[in-house]
């Protein structure tokens, strides 16, 4: 058995935490999917890159130190979703199960790379290296609850249209600590459930609660900060 095929095996295998999370299975869409590209359906598989080539590439920069890297971390994974398909079960969204390989292979390219990530810090619930966040300026769903001064003509849809703020944005979620800023990206960036993340990232609904609460505070706290400037 090859290393890659021990990479998908090991990808599915839940830990002490995933064991205990809900999964969302896979859905008919998503078999009927599977069902083309293990019968190696050429249209099918362009279509699979195409739409999670991108989120993919971001997803990696969380824990690799270059694209060229992350965009080598990508391609070794459409390997291993390939060589994994006849193991897919079901058990969770194909992209839920794309995600985690993913995840397995950037971390340990990180490693390989010498990049320090405090890996230990995606298991921790408490949040007692940072200050509690401010509750009352955002609403459960993570929307403001009190918009910040000077967006009075403008809602946050809009202003995030402008370029310049786009390229902030860009640059303030790059400098969120890594766990944050791979709970933010996936839920935010790329549209995934909270339990779609939880499995990817192989952490509580707790700590994902937590970890996108911070990460849209900071956000929020530079995009205001921005505004107040202009």
């Amino acid at each position: 058995m090859t290393d890659r095929v021990k990479t998908v095996e090991d990808a599915a295998k839940p830990s002490a935490i995933g064991a205990t999370m809900r999964g969302v299975p896979a859905s008919e869409s998503d078999l009927a999917l599977v069902a083309q590209l293990r019968a190696r359906v050429p249209k099918a598989f362009s279509d699979l890159i195409d739409r999670y080539h991108g989120p993919l590439v971001r997803l990696a920069l969380v824990f690799v130190p270059s694209r060229a890297v992350a965009e080598e971390v990508v391609q070794e994974t459409w390997v291993a979703v390939l060589d994994g398909l006849d193991r897919f079960e079901g058990r969770s969204t194909l992209k839920t199960w794309i995600f985690r390989i993913l995840t397995n292979r950037a971390k340990t390219r990180g490693i390989r790379e010498n990049r320090t990530i405090p890996f230990s810090a995606f298991a921790d619930q408490d949040g007692d290296h940072e200050p509690a966040v401010e509750n009352a300026r955002f609403q459960a769903s993570g929307m403001w609850g009190v918009p910040p001064r000077r967006w009075e003509d403008a809602t946050p849809e809009k202003l995030l249209m402008i370029q310049e703020a786009m390229q902030h944005l860009e640059v303030a979620v790059a400098a969120l600590p890594p766990n944050q800023r791979a709970v933010v990206t996936l839920r935010d960036i790329d549209g995934l459930e909270s339990d779609e993340v939880c499995n990817v990232l192989e952490i509580s609904e707790t700590n994902q609660r937590v970890l996108l609460h911070r990460a849209r505070s900071k956000l929020r706290a530079s995009l205001e900060e921005y505004v107040e400037r202009k």
